[in-house]
C-alpha cells in the first residue's frame, strides 16, 4: 500500500512538474513571440528609416555613426558580435559599404540580411563614371528615391514579424508622407537660386541625385567613393571653372576632409578670385545624434537650406 501510494505521489509531483515546464514553454514562446525586434542598420538614414516603420516594434542599432564614412569602413569585433545577435540586419548595397560587403553575404545564409537600396529599379540610378559596372549609392540625396528604401524596410519588418504588419503598414505611410512633404520644401528652397548661380562644387561627387532631382550642376573633387585620389589635374580644372565662372561658395562635408577644397580655395584665390565655404553639408552621414541633422529629414533640409542661402547670397 505504502508502495503504491508513493507511486501515486511521484506521479502527481511528474505530473505537476510537467504541466509547469509546459506553462513555461508557453510563456517562453510568447515571450519570443513579443519581444522588440532587434535591427542593425548600417548607416544612420538606413536606422531611421527603419525606426520609423518599426516604432515601438523595433530596436534599432546602426554601425556607423555621425561623420563616419560608409566608403572605407570596416567592421570591429563589437560590430561582429552585434550583427550576429540581431534577428535583422539591414545594409544600403549598391557598394556603398564595399569593405563590408564579404560580412554580409556571409550572414546571409544564416539570418535576414537585406540591402534596401538594391531595391530602387536600376532605370532610376546614375552609373558610377569610375566603374561602368557599379551605380552610384548616393540616393538618399533625392526623397523620391528615398521612398523605395521606406516601402522595402516596410516589406523586411513584416516579412520577420508578421504580427506588426498592420503597425508597419500605418507608419510607413505616414513616414512616406512626411518625406513627399520634405521634397516640396527642397525643391521651393533650392528653385529660390537664380539659375545661372545653381552649381554645387564639393569634396566628392556625393550630390549627382540631388543635382539630377533639383536641376543643379554639381562637381566634387573626388569622385562617388572617397577611396578615390584627388589628382592635381582635377584640383587644376576645378580652380579654373572656379575662376571663369565667378563661382563665390563651395562646400566642405562633415565626414569627408577639408583639405581638397582649401586646395581649391587656395588655388582661386593665387588668380585674384575669392571663394568662401558655403556651410557644411551633410554627405554620406546625417547629424549627431539628437540633433534636427540626425535624421533623415532635417539633414536634407539642412543641405537645401545651406545651399541654397550660400548661393543667393554669392550672387
Amino acid at each position: 500500500m505504502t508502495t503504491r501510494r508513493s507511486f501515486h505521489a511521484w506521479l502527481g509531483r511528474s505530473a505537476l512538474a510537467a504541466a509547469l515546464l509546459m506553462t513555461a514553454g508557453f510563456s517562453a514562446t510568447a515571450t519570443a513571440q513579443e519581444k522588440t525586434l532587434d535591427v542593425v542598420a548600417t548607416t544612420g538614414m538606413l536606422g531611421d528609416a527603419v525606426q520609423q516603420v518599426g516604432g515601438d516594434r523595433v530596436k534599432v542599432t546602426t554601425l556607423m555613426g555621425s561623420g563616419v564614412d560608409p566608403h572605407t569602413y570596416r567592421q570591429t569585433r563589437s560590430d561582429i558580435a552585434r550583427l550576429t545577435r540581431a534577428d535583422v540586419i539591414v545594409w544600403h548595397g549598391l557598394h556603398l559599404e564595399a569593405q563590408l560587403k564579404p560580412l554580409f553575404e556571409d550572414l546571409a545564409r544564416r539570418k535576414r540580411v537585406v540591402p534596401l537600396a538594391e531595391a530602387i529599379p536600376k532605370d532610376r540610378l546614375l552609373g558610377d563614371e569610375d566603374d561602368t559596372a557599379l551605380y552610384d549609392p548616393h540616393v538618399w540625396m533625392d526623397p523620391e528615391l528615398w521612398q523605395f528604401i521606406i516601402s522595402r524596410a516596410r516589406d523586411t519588418l513584416i516579412e520577420a514579424d508578421p504580427a506588426g504588419r498592420d503597425v508597419y503598414e500605418a507608419n510607413a505611410k505616414r513616414y512616406s508622407e512626411e518625406v513627399s512633404a520634405l521634397n516640396g520644401r527642397v525643391k521651393a528652397l533650392l528653385q529660390s537660386v537664380p539659375e545661372q548661380g545653381r552649381v554645387l562644387v564639393t569634396a566628392h561627387d556625393a550630390f549627382r541625385y540631388f543635382g539630377r532631382a533639383n536641376g543643379y550642376e554639381v562637381l566634387g573633387i573626388q569622385g562617388i567613393s572617397t577611396e578615390s585620389e584627388a589628382s592635381l589635374h582635377r584640383v587644376e580644372e576645378l580652380v579654373r571653372f572656379l575662376v571663369n565662372r565667378k563661382i563665390k561658395a563651395i562646400f566642405v562635408e562633415s565626414s569627408v576632409s577639408d583639405q581638397n577644397i582649401r586646395a581649391l580655395i587656395e588655388g582661386a584665390a593665387a588668380r585674384g578670385h575669392k571663394v568662401v565655404i558655403g556651410g557644411e553639408l551633410f554627405s554620406d552621414a546625417m547629424g549627431a545624434p539628437g540633433t534636427v541633422e540626425g535624421t533623415y529629414i532635417g539633414m536634407i533640409e539642412h543641405n537645401a537650406k545651406t545651399v541654397a542661402g550660400a548661393l543667393k547670397g554669392g550672387n
